[in-house]
Parts: structure tokens; C-alpha cells; sequence
């Protein structure tokens, strides 16, 4: 038996080729199936930067099958949580959701030795949105 995940989170950034392939990629990770996990870019790049796509792999986090989506109102519209990496990317707003800004420092064109503290710092954000949405839940069941 599989149940409806519990929320859904859209990870925006302007390229989708690394803070919001790392976010998604942590996500899907750490929540399983539990949560809808989305990601989108305002201009998306070629490829998921391929320093994003090492410093996950060094946690055992294999992004290198995802590529770069376009933002669309329909992505938002179905999601939770919109969640943007700091790069200010403009989202189409919706009541009912929940938006958020994480500041990241961009990784584009960085190694992999500068990627690290940024995917760690990603993994931080990512724990504490997942204890968040797990809280919501179980108020949603009380309620």
C-alpha cells in the first residue's frame, strides 16, 4: 500500500543546474517517498553542473539523470512549498502556499572543494524543512 505524499516542494533557481538539483536531490533523499519533490529554472542550463553532481555523489546522492526543467505556473500551482535559492528568481504567487528564500552562494562555474560547503549548507536547510513539513503533518491528523 503506498500513500499520497505529505507535501509537495518546488526548488527554483535561475539555471536548475545546481542549488535546486542538490536541494531536490537531498529531498528525494532524506523524505522518500513522503514528499513530491519538484525543481524548475527561469532559464534553464544545458546540464546539471557537473560539481553539483560530485559533491552529491560524495554523500552517496546520485543527481547525474536529472536536467534542467522550465518554471511553469502549473509547477507552482501544484506544489506546497516554493522554495528559491537565493538567485531571485520572481515566482507567479498563489494563496495558500508557502514561499521561501534560501540565500546560497551560486556554485556555477565552481569546483567541487567550493560546491562542498554550499551542498552542506543545502543538506541544513533541507533537514529542518522535512522536521517542518513532518510537524505540519501531524497537526494537519490532530486537527
Amino acid at each position: 500500500m503506498t500513500t499520497a505524499p505529505i507535501a509537495s516542494v518546488l526548488f527554483v533557481c535561475i539555471h536548475n543546474a545546481g542549488r535546486s538539483q542538490m536541494a531536490a536531490g537531498f529531498l528525494r533523499h532524506l523524505a522518500g517517498d513522503r514528499v513530491e519533490v519538484r525543481s524548475a529554472g527561469s532559464v534553464p542550463g544545458d546540464q546539471i553542473n557537473p560539481s553539483a553532481v560530485a559533491a552529491m555523489a560524495e554523500l552517496g546522492i546520485d543527481i547525474s539523470d536529472q536536467k534542467p526543467k522550465i518554471l511553469t505556473t502549473e509547477a507552482v500551482q501544484a506544489s506546497d512549498y516554493v522554495i528559491t535559492m537565493g538567485c531571485g528568481d520572481a515566482c507567479p504567487y498563489f494563496p495558500g502556499k508557502k514561499y521561501l528564500d534560501w540565500k546560497l552562494d551560486d556554485p556555477a562555474g565552481q569546483g567541487v572543494e567550493a560546491v562542498r560547503p554550499i551542498r552542506d549548507e543545502i543538506k541544513g536547510l533541507i533537514e529542518n524543512l522535512i522536521a517542518e513539513i513532518d510537524a505540519k503533518a501531524v497537526q494537519d491528523e490532530e486537527s
